[in-house]
């Protein structure tokens, strides 16, 4: 029997938070998803709280992934530990609270979830995120499909990874950007591939930031505190169809209010 995974762009605020919760079980229904990840590493602004991570996972999601503002509020840390649903990228260096992967039982299947941060322009300090995966596919040998969130700045690098893990992987999408990307596709070796999902969470800022916010910023006035933008929200995320380890299908879902 096939497997329809669900990926869901990075949400920002707790508007996110609220909007995922309103429209992510009727997606779940409409497609038949069999499995749900979302990134949650900017539901707090820059982090995630514990009572966020718990109305995601009320809301549908079966794993939370994070990336560069993981460890952006303390009060999650202890979590990190204890929740195995909760993943912060597997290749930051040194003794860090959390896990970077997982294996999730989902019917008959055995799903392995992968989260990975990037290098470029991003985070230089944590480990080489290639021969984190190489390490990490081995870790999830027993899985039946293995699945990567990789958040990264550089789309180069997005591609690279994906390129790397074809044939190794089912599915790999990209987070971190907010901003979703036109190149949904399945590679060769049988890798589902975006190269950004998107965001969950304001529409009408600057990835979910109030615009006034940003171009005073760009315009060299002081950095403040950033905050979320009003307004109607959206939601970005990408369908997966995986067959005999594989990606059979792909879809992007883009719903705005």
């Amino acid at each position: 029997m096939p497997l329809t995974v669900l990926a869901v762009g990075d949400v920002v605020s707790d508007a996110g938070v609220d909007y995922l919760a309103r429209h992510l079980p009727s997606l779940q229904r409409l497609h038949r998803v069999d499995f749900t990840v979302v990134n949650g590493e900017n539901a707090a602004g820059t982090g995630l709280l514990p009572r966020q991570a718990d109305d995601i996972l009320s809301a549908g999601a079966d794993v939370i992934t994070l990336g560069n503002h993981t460890y952006g509020r303390h009060q999650i840390f202890d979590r990190l530990d204890d929740d195995p649903r909760l993943l912060r990228p597997a290749n930051y260096a040194g003794v860090r609270p959390g896990r970077g992967w997982g294996v999730f039982p989902c019917g008959g299947y055995r799903v392995g979830v992968l989260n990975l941060i990037g290098r470029c322009s991003l985070e230089w300090g944590a480990d080489n995120p290639f021969l984190t995966a190489d390490k990490a596919l081995k870790d999830m040998a027993g899985a039946d499909f293995l699945l990567v969130d990789f958040h990264a700045e550089a789309t180069s690098e997005k591609l690279a990874m994906a390129h790397d893990l074809d044939g190794r992987a089912a599915a790999l999408w990209g987070t971190h950007t907010h901003v979703p990307t036109a190149d949904a596709r399945i590679f060769p070796g049988g890798l589902g591939y975006i190269t950004d999902l998107g965001m969950t969470g304001p529409a009408d800022g600057v990835i979910g930031i109030r615009a006034e916010q940003s171009v005073t910023l760009f315009r060299g006035g002081l950095p403040g505190r950033f905050e979320p933008a009003k307004g109607p929200c959206k939601l970005e995320a990408c369908l997966f169809t995986l067959d005999g380890g594989r990606c059979t299908g792909i879809e992007q879902i883009l719903i705005r209010d």
